[in-house]
This record gives C-alpha cells, sequence and structure tokens, in this order.
C-alpha cells in the first residue's frame, strides 16, 4: 500500500474535465463515439481503494463515450477469471496480474486479440515499447502469436537501497554501472565496513529475493533473448548463462565480507529485516537491493529522500546491453469483444488514464507522454524516470516459470546455494525438477 493511501492523502480521484495539468486531450478521440447503451464488464485484483481510483478513471471514458462501464474487484482475481472464462461467461476486460496466466487463457483462445494500431500504440508510447509488446504478445489456440495485452500499472524491482547520510559520511559516491557498484562494495570492505544487507527468509516463500537478485543480473549479463529462453525453458535451467548469473549472485551473497552477518545468515534473515542494517548507527551495512515496496519495512518515520534514497541497480558498461529493468505488473486484456471495450482498450493507453492514478499515488507507468510532474510524490517520479528511460523491461522471471520451479525449485535451490551448493549443483537440481513436472 502506498504512503498516499495509508494516509489518505489522495488527489481527486475523479477530476473535473479541464482542471489541474492532466492531459485532457486525451478524451478528443472519444468525443464523437456514441456507445450509449453499451455497458463494458470489467474484472481485476484491484480492491479498495483502488477501485474507487480506478473508477474515476474510466468515468472521463463514460462521460466522454456514454458507455457504462462496471468494474468488479476481487481477491481471488485468479481462480475466478479461470472459473468465468471457461463456463463462457467472461467480462469484456479482464486484467492479469500475471501475464503467465493470462497466455495460459490465450492458448486456449479464451482471450481475443487486440488491433495492430493498439499495438502500435504501446509501441510508440511505452518506453522499451517492444518489451511491452513481447509481454503482451502470446501463441493461440493454434500456436500462431498474437498480440492480446496492454500493461496499466508497473511495479519496478531494479533498485537498490542505501543511507545518503552513511554514504555522505564516507564519501561514497552512487554508481552508475555495475563495475563501479562492485568497486564501491570492495572499498566498503577496505574501509572496515559491510557493503550488503540480504535476507532471504519468507516463511513458506523463502528464497524469493535471491531469484530477483538472479533475474536482474542475467538482464545485464546477456541478451534479453536469452532471458527469455531460459523464463520459457527453451534454454536448460543448467545452461552455463544462467550458471554464471548464480555465481554473480554469489559475489555479492556468498562473500562474508560483503554481507551484514557473513554468509552463513543470508538464508535465515528475514528479508523484511535486512534493510533495518541501513538505519542503525553505526551502519551494519550500506546497500540493500529489492523492489520498490521495501519502504513499508523500513523504521517508522523514515523519509525517502532523506534517511534512505535508492538508485538503479546498474547495468555492466562492458556488456553494453543498454539500462535493462525488472520489474511486474498488471496486463489488460479482451476475452469478450464489443465496440466500446475496444474502447476502453484504446482510452488505457492515453496520458490521462495514467496520469489520474499517478496523482493519486501507488502508481508507475512507463508511459513516456504523461506529465511526470502529476506524480503524488518525488519517489515515485523518480522510479518511473528509471522504467521511462529503460532499453528493456522484463517481467519477474519466476513469476512466469511454472509454479513448481518459479515458486518452489528455483526458490529452494537460492537457499541451497547461499547455504553452501555450488552454482552447477542447484542449477542442475533446478533443471531436473523442470524435466519432472
Amino acid at each position: 500500500m502506498s504512503a498516499a493511501f495509508a494516509a489518505g492523502a489522495y488527489a481527486e480521484i475523479n477530476p473535473s474535465k479541464g482542471s489541474g495539468e492532466y492531459d485532457w486531450s486525451s478524451l478528443d478521440a472519444f468525443e464523437d463515439m456514441d456507445l450509449s447503451g453499451q455497458v463494458v464488464t470489467v474484472a481485476g485484483p484491484w480492491l479498495t481503494p483502488e477501485n474507487a481510483i480506478f473508477e474515476g478513471i474510466v468515468s472521463h471514458f463514460e462521460e466522454a463515450t456514454g458507455a457504462d462501464v462496471q468494474y468488479s474487484g476481487s481477491d481471488s482475481f485468479e481462480q475466478q477469471i479461470v472459473i468465468d472464462l471457461q463456463a463462457g461467461s467472461p467480462p469484456n476486460l479482464a486484467i492479469f496480474p500475471q501475464p503467465g496466466l493470462a497466455a495460459d487463457m490465450a492458448s486456449r483462445d479464451l482471450l481475443k486479440p487486440l488491433s495492430s494500431d493498439l499495438k502500435n500504440k504501446v509501441m510508440d508510447a511505452y518506453a522499451a515499447g517492444q518489451s511491452w509488446v513481447d509481454l503482451g504478445t502470446y501463441e493461440n489456440g493454434s500456436g500462431n502469436d498474437d498480440f492480446y495485452g496492454v500493461f496499466f500499472r508497473v511495479d519496478l524491482k531494479s533498485l537498490v537501497w542505501y543511507s545518503p547520510d552513511n554514504f555522505a559520511d564516507y564519501g561514497y559516491e552512487v554508481p552508475e554501472t555495475m563495475e563501479e557498484l562492485i568497486a564501491l562494495s570492495e572499498q566498503m570492505v577496505a574501509d572496515g565496513e559491510t557493503p550488503w544487507c540480504i535476507g532471504l527468509g519468507s516463511g513458506a516463500a523463502t528464497g524469493w529475493p535471491a531469484t530477483d537478485w538472479v533475474e536482474d543480473i542475467m538482464l545485464r549479463l546477456h541478451e534479453p533473448d536469452v532471458y527469455d529462453k531460459w523464463v520459457s525453458h527453451e534454454i536448460p535451467f543448467n545452461d552455463p548463462r544462467v550458471v554464471e548469473a548464480i555465481e554473480t549472485f554469489g559475489q555479492f551473497a556468498k562473500n562474508d565480507d560483503y554481507v551484514q552477518g557473513g554468509a552463513q545468515a543470508v538464508a535465515s534473515t528475514d528479508f523484511r529485516d535486512s534493510p533495518k542494517g541501513l538505519f542503525s548507527v553505526p551502519a551494519d551495512c550500506f546497500m540493500h537491493r529489492q523492489a520498490s515496496f521495501i519502504p513499508a519495512f523500513f523504521p517508522e518515520g523514515t523519509v525517502i529522500g532523506e534517511d534512505a534514497d535508492f538508485f538503479y541497480f546498474p547495468a555492466f558498461e562492458s556488456k553494453d546491453l543498454g539500462n535493462p529493468v525488472l520489474g511486474a505488473g498488471t496486463v489488460v486484456t479482451m476475452p469478450k469483444e464489443s465496440e466500446a471495450a475496444r474502447a476502453l482498450m484504446e482510452y488505457l493507453t492515453t496520458p490521462l488514464a495514467h496520469e489520474i492514478w499517478m496523482a493519486n499515488g501507488g502508481f508507475l507507468t512507463p508511459h513516456t507522454g504523461v506529465n511526470n510532474d502529476l506524480f503524488a510524490n518525488d519517489t515515485l517520479r523518480r522510479q518511473a524516470e528509471i522504467l521511462q528511460n529503460a532499453d528493456t523491461f522484463r517481467f519477474d522471471g519466476s513469476d512466469l516459470m511454472p509454479g513448481g520451479i518459479g515458486a518452489g525449485a528455483f526458490w529452494t535451490g537460492m537457499v541451497d546455494f547461499v547455504s553452501g551448493d555450488s552454482a552447477e549443483e542447484v542449477a542442475a537440481d533446478i533443471e531436473q525438477a523442470w524435466d519432472n513436472l
């Protein structure tokens, strides 16, 4: 939950047309549409307060076109949407938190392909547009690729959190390349300090933070298509390139000098507790790689931008792979086609549809046409700029893998790795688990 939601500090959920600095010209293409009497049903995972914000966003589409948009949110969306689609009672639009489930539904011909015009809009409007088109492109029942989904609301994972005061006290500078990040880590060790706080503990999900590390590193060592083939198992999990990524993670997590408590503490430290070392006096550690949600577990009263801040988990300059970004997000699809449903899909690619949620917090977007001044705070604005400057975006790989791997063998394998097993052993075990599915 964002700080804005928690504090009740909302912008106008339904701003009046023409107010503020929103891109009201986004409505121009819809003003001449007469969709009166047409109902668009939308199913998704958003509950209070997100559902109210989404309803405020689509209210302007309703006013412009006369259509009636009816949103229904569920905390068991993933289960319910499968039941509805298989029963032949689909909503017009379905908002999936997991593109893997959307791809599965497309493979059964339970989703409708979107237009090439809409695909081109995404390609043009989103930073790293090809990445977003690829993430919304799935095989249909005949095994052919079609464009099925538009991403709306994105999460960012490629972040390193730190204390600006600690960096200033030691004269450390924010690194801009992976080579500089490794050199900074070495400098901290030479100064008698511990560079990293890393914890993999998460109850039954212990191990998942390491999968994010490995995925981010894969994108920094190899071309995006290697990442894609790894995630889809077109290359084996014990491919040398995957082993290399695991070993690179080990340079951080299995190095007693690098990590708070030594390597033996990584697996047993809860991920929610691991960043606390940033705020100890003196600091127990100086950097923590984690997604945009982690400030929820910082000490009460922590001010982002002052007490804690973040920088982009940088790429290897020597690899020349641009600025890859790892993240997650929700993808809007169309199970049941109608004129109004197609028009609403187009509206959700406009700047206005993004800007209203931006102003209410808890929302990031790679859309380059939005007014970044409308973000609820500077933290979100700067995180969005990382998304908007990305050359490549890839979805969390473990979330796209079969559950037995991405939420099973991969998690446990990373615990085994930091506990002493070699990267080769762990990768071979995960590959065997995949073969046994």
